[in-house]
């Protein structure tokens, strides 16, 4: 099984041997790939909806792992018992998203040893729920495919120090390594901030001016984080 960037980074993140739980597995492609290299010895491919899991009923039928990958249609995780998995792999949906699914499933997660989440958007309001709920970030990875960037996280239990906001934009330990991907991140975002406030500059209501102010804020919040990474 060949994975794009993305999800093979994901699926790299993944540190517990024993059963994986893969919630809005689409394709079914991380649990295949890491049955495949023995990284775990079962998985439970889960979806809302009954066209991914199709998908990826017929990918590990034609993997031959038909006895070591379930799947089960579920919202969030809805449909996982308590003890049956030590690993959860959400990746691929939205921020808050992310965060709904792993408020409703509270009981379920108090047994789960690792999260590996990679939220699509409101990446900074996700950190802010994880620290507030006393799951404890203790990874982070960032990965750039067909011009769009990825970041991810490695979570577990335990309480968290809160972060300073520029933390919660672009990750403590992306901006404490220096992480070559965020910087690149980084000065796309820059980019395109200032293309708007040039637009913006053209447009004297005060709707506009309000919106002024908050692109120089945002692109203000981005030159720190690159000053951080530089320095």
């Amino acid at each position: 099984m060949q994975l794009s960037k993305r999800l093979w980074t994901v699926a790299s993140m993944v540190r517990e041997t024993g059963c994986l739980a893969d919630i809005g597995t689409d394709h079914g492609y991380i649990p295949i790939f890491l049955v495949q290299q023995e990284k775990i010895k079962s998985a439970i491919a889960m979806d809302v909806k009954e066209g991914p899991l199709a998908r990826a009923r017929d990918n590990i039928r034609l993997y031959g792992l038909e006895d070591k990958i379930e799947t089960r249609r579920s919202d969030g995780l809805e449909k996982l018992k308590e003890g049956e998995a030590d690993s959860i792999v959400m990746a691929g949906m939205g921020g808050l998203l992310t965060i709904r699914i792993l408020k409703a499933g509270q009981s379920i997660l108090k047994g789960i040893k690792e999260f590996i989440l990679q939220p699509q958007s409101e990446i900074s309001e996700v950190r802010r729920f994880l620290q507030e709920q006393e799951y404890q970030i203790i990874e982070e990875n960032m990965v750039e495919e067909e011009g769009k960037y990825y970041p991810m996280m490695r979570v577990v239990h335990g309480k968290m120090e809160p972060w300073t906001q520029i933390e919660y934009l672009y990750g403590k330990y992306l901006l404490e390594r220096k992480d070559p991907c965020l910087l690149a991140f980084l000065e796309q975002e820059e980019r395109i901030y200032q293309t708007v406030e040039e637009h913006l500059k053209e447009n004297k209501t005060l709707k506009a001016v309000q919106r002024q102010r908050e692109i120089d804020n945002k692109i203000c919040l981005i030159r720190e984080a690159k000053k951080a990474i530089q320095s």
